[in-house]
């Protein structure tokens, strides 16, 4: 489950980074998946002093490399077919 793996960050961020642990000058970021928006997580981010970064729902900034990259190359091979690797080569 989600939790237990931020349990473990957290109990790895106690041990390592004490001074940031004393400061609570960590933060944990992560993207709007369901897994990380979920009550329960919320909850025990909340319980555990962790601060989160708010974010749009989506952001350029955040989107990957290959979504501009490929739309050229997407629409040129749109309704092409392709028998086997080496007619795609």
């Amino acid at each position: 489950m989600y939790i237990d793996i931020l349990r473990r960050l957290r109990d790895a961020i106690r041990r390592k980074r004490p001074e940031k642990w004393r400061t609570n000058s960590w933060f944990r970021h992560h993207d709007n998946a369901p897994a990380h928006r979920s009550v329960l997580v919320q909850d025990f981010l909340a319980e555990s002093n962790v601060t989160t970064p708010d974010h749009p729902p989506f952001s350029p900034d955040l989107a990957t490399a290959g979504f501009y990259l490929f739309r050229g190359m997407k629409s040129t091979l749109n309704g092409r077919r392709f028998c086997d690797d080496d007619d795609i080569i």
